[in-house]
């Protein structure tokens, strides 16, 4: 008859707890190492973000764009003018971005919302900036408005943006994260008589930005709004009335960036035109106006 091997005791409690301190205690190289390309493809998802901007053919837009470009993002650019566009993408490209591209007018708000859609299907942004904008003046005579072209400033400067910013913003409460981004205007601390419309649409556009940031706090999703002053552009240099404190389009697109990154309520720059602009919203109107007659930005 072969004999039994004689039986081991169980291990108690404590051995067993003892040997996992053990275990948990063992050099690097003693212990089964981790999946490396599962920790790498943690950390690349990490950094994984979706940017999109409108108005990116625009100075600021193009300058945002090309900020915002690295490894790992993908930019979401949409203008009007194609050649502009297609080689701001080059640019991002170059940069390490990955870029979609769409040619879109804004205006028309079904265009823009099957867009949106389309988008948000394939990923809800990250970051929003709706950048895209217009202008318009009274003109050097100072005869007035074309109403037709104050017409389409608003649909662009407040339809089109506030449109873009309600779609997203519903997607971002959904998933419960993102930063919407509202381009607004000193302008829009007080209306300026060479540019009304203009105006008026930024002041639109910076009371809903306030209101949608303390509306979607509680869910995760930051909004800023920013009031640039004077930024070299076409559009800029077609505006009439002095341009104190002009700044370019790259150094605009910096504080923007850093200031959405924090998630700032407002980014108004440059501080002496901001603190000026900011004064004339709270001195009494009849000195307000008297000001801006003396700085020539009545007629």
């Amino acid at each position: 008859m072969t004999a039994m091997p004689p039986q081991q005791p169980e291990p108690t409690d404590a051995e067993r707890t003892a040997d996992t301190h053990r275990a948990d205690h063992q050099p690097a190289e003693h212990r089964p190492a981790e999946s490396d390309s599962s920790a790498q493809a943690a950390q690349d998802a990490s950094r994984l973000r979706r940017v999109l901007i409108t108005g990116a053919t625009g100075e600021i837009g193009g300058a945002l764009a090309r900020a915002y470009a690295e490894t790992g993002t993908t930019l979401i650019l949409t203008g009007r003018k194609q050649r502009r566009l297609d080689a701001i993408a080059s640019d991002c490209r170059k940069l390490g971005a990955e870029v979609e591209c769409t040619v879109l007018n804004l205006c028309d708000e079904e265009t823009l919302f099957t867009w949106l859609d389309e988008v948000c299907a394939r990923g809800v942004p990250d970051i929003a900036i709706a950048n895209a904008g217009m202008n318009t003046d009274i003109g050097p005579q100072g005869n007035g408005e074309r109403w037709e072209d104050s017409r389409r400033l608003l649909q662009t400067n407040v339809i089109g943006t506030l449109g873009m910013a309600h779609q997203l913003a519903m997607a971002m409460k959904q998933r419960g994260s993102g930063q919407l981004v509202l381009l607004s205007s000193l302008a829009a601390w007080h209306g300026l008589a060479l540019t009304p419309s203009y105006s008026g649409s930024k002041a639109a556009v910076k009371a809903y930005g306030e209101g949608l940031r303390s509306w979607l706090k509680p869910h995760g999703v930051g909004v800023t709004v920013v009031m640039p002053g004077y930024v070299t552009s076409p559009m800029c240099e077609a505006m009439p009335g002095p341009k104190p404190f002009e700044m370019p389009p790259e150094k605009a697109a910096r504080r923007i960036l850093k200031g959405a990154a924090r998630n700032r309520a407002r980014i108004s720059f440059p501080f002496p035109l901001n603190f000026g602009c900011w004064w004339l919203s709270v001195l009494p109107a009849g000195i307000s106006q008297r000001l801006l007659g003396w700085f020539n930005y009545t007629h």
